[in-house]
């Protein structure tokens, strides 16, 4: 390359293979999903039984007394006592804000867990849902507010085991000399669909109405009343499935060539997998304990990620990263103006969003399924 020291070249060289990944499509998509989740929170924190104009409502977003202020912060991510703020601040901050907060969290990662066990098990339809995930959080909630009523305070830390467990479960099933991809799948809809029996059977036990709405709130998904604690809660798990599933990447890539091409490039099969399910699984969990157990973002949003950028996991993950909270964002506010001033669960909104989708995937694509 004429005109540059081997100095520069060698710095291109290092640029292009710590940017080299990023391409117009994987920008525009990044980019449009901002656009969505900033719109949508405007439109979130405008609306409420405080009424106030739009116009207050965003200088209320914007105030320099919180944005610039540590100490809120400090206050908001740690938890402690608020400095004074003014009304309406301190309603659009520790009320309508936090619902966003949380909904671009759990958009992250039900986008990224549902991604990685796209990858684990080659297959395109499979999500925390599928692989039972979801109905192990679904059935230990359902167990707790029924049963064990004394332990609601741990819910949400309830939901996260009850994930886990199912999924272990699940790979406990699908174990026969190693497990497969197709093994995995079907175990995990073995096991959601026994979980989803033993959840229709426990509601025949409730006779406190409280507890049914309560129960059907976790178990469709619902942003309804969270706040800075849930945050809290969600947050450092979302940076660390976050962290690890970018980390994963190129193991990612790898899985999908196929178990022949991955043990002929060294790659130890089944502890990749396992390793990588855990990521899946702490995402998931990190979601459902605080919003419940939303449908079909997981399963959506890798999918319409991939048909924008492709199939490179690094690309992909950064995808979702944005995507998700997109999704998430705009189905909360359906969910919440909608049928106002009813309030609905957002797992029904995405449910409607994604179960059109996929029967206009399924007519448009013959060989839908694999990866």
């Amino acid at each position: 390359m004429s005109g540059t020291t081997p100095t520069e070249r060698s710095s291109e060289s290092a640029l292009t293979r710590l940017f080299g990944w990023i391409d117009g499509s994987l920008l525009s998509l990044c980019l449009a999903s901002l656009v969505v989740v900033v719109a949508g929170g405007l439109v979130q924190v405008s609306f409420g039984a405080f009424s106030m104009t739009i116009g207050e409502a965003w200088r209320a977003v914007f105030d320099p007394a919180v944005i610039f202020d540590p100490q809120v912060w400090q206050v908001f991510l740690l938890g402690g006592e608020l400095p004074d703020l003014g009304r309406r601040t301190l309603i659009v901050w520790n009320i309508r804000l936090p619902r966003v907060f949380v909904a671009v969290l759990v958009g992250a990662n039900l986008a990224i867990s549902g991604a990685i066990f796209q990858a684990v098990t080659r297959n395109e339809l499979a999500s925390p849902f599928i692989l039972g995930v979801s109905s192990g959080a679904g059935l230990l909630i359902l167990l707790t507010l029924v049963v064990f009523s004394g332990l609601a305070a741990y819910l949400p830390l309830l939901a996260a085991l009850g994930g886990m467990f199912a999924f272990v479960l699940v790979y406990l099933i699908a174990w026969k000399n190693g497990t497969s991809p197709v093994r995995l799948v079907l175990a995990g809809v073995i096991v959601g669909t026994v979980f989803q029996s033993l959840q229709t059977g426990l509601f025949f036990f409730v006779d406190d109405i409280g507890v049914v709405q309560s129960a059907i709130a976790w178990t469709t998904g619902s942003l309804t009343g969270t706040d800075w604690e849930q945050v809290r809660m969600a947050l450092p798990w979302s940076i660390i499935a976050v962290t690890l599933a970018l980390a994963s990447s190129r193991q990612l890539n790898v899985l999908l060539l196929g178990e022949q091409t991955a043990r002929s490039l060294g790659m130890s099969i089944e502890k990749v997998r396992f390793a990588l399910s855990g990521v899946a699984v702490l995402a998931a969990a990190a979601s459902i304990a605080v919003a419940g157990i939303v449908g079909f973002v997981g399963l959506v949003v890798p999918h319409l990620v991939r048909n924008v950028v492709g199939s490179d996991y690094k690309r992909l993950v950064v995808g979702c990263l944005f995507a998700g909270p997109a999704l998430m964002v705009a189905a909360d506010v359906g969910a919440r103006l909608a049928l106002n001033p009813v309030q609905l669960p957002v797992g029904v909104v995405t449910g409607l969003v994604g179960g059109p989708y996929f029967l206009y995937l399924m007519r448009k694509q013959q060989n839908i399924g694999e990866v």
